[in-house]
């Protein structure tokens, strides 16, 4: 009997090539700013987790400890964030600067416009339903193939 073959498209392809075109359309909105979307997601959730570890902040952003550094490096030079020691003192947290605060209020405003231009073109149902959909496939994603915990 022979195996049928697997559904198409690709999950990874089809979301993967959603994602690079919405960055690129972030990335344009929040130039003015001088923050990429991905800068600008590190620091809304260094300002949802405020005295966290790095590695609570990785996992709010389903990022890698390597791609985490890799963002907060730029976000640390340019004095947005300043790095130190989390509550439990043998982790590491970051926390926004006055300066990465301000950074974050130019460019929310950015990415409201955008955000809202978007839903509004795709639909605002369509929307909230997509959303829950993406959540339900990254918890499947995440239940077949459980990342590695992070040992910041």
């Amino acid at each position: 009997m022979a195996a049928s073959p697997p559904p198409l498209p690709c999950a990874c392809t089809t979301v993967r090539r959603a994602s690079r075109v919405l960055a690129r359309r972030f990335d344009a909105a929040l130039a003015p700013s001088e923050l990429n979307v991905t800068q600008f997601a590190v620091l809304r959730a260094i300002e949802r987790h405020p005295g966290e570890s790095l590695s609570a902040i990785a996992e709010d952003l389903c990022m890698d400890r390597t791609s985490l550094y890799r963002a907060l490096t730029p976000l640390a030079r340019s004095g947005l964030v300043a790095l130190g020691a989390a509550a439990a003192r043998r982790a590491r947290s970051a926390r926004l600067t006055p300066q990465g605060r301000r950074a974050s209020r130019r460019a929310a405003r950015h990415w409201a416009t955008t955000q809202t231009g978007l839903v509004g073109a795709f639909g605002a149902e369509r929307w909230a339903r997509l959303a829950r959909e993406l959540e339900a496939l990254s918890r499947c994603a995440r239940a077949d193939h459980p990342a590695p915990r992070s040992k910041l």
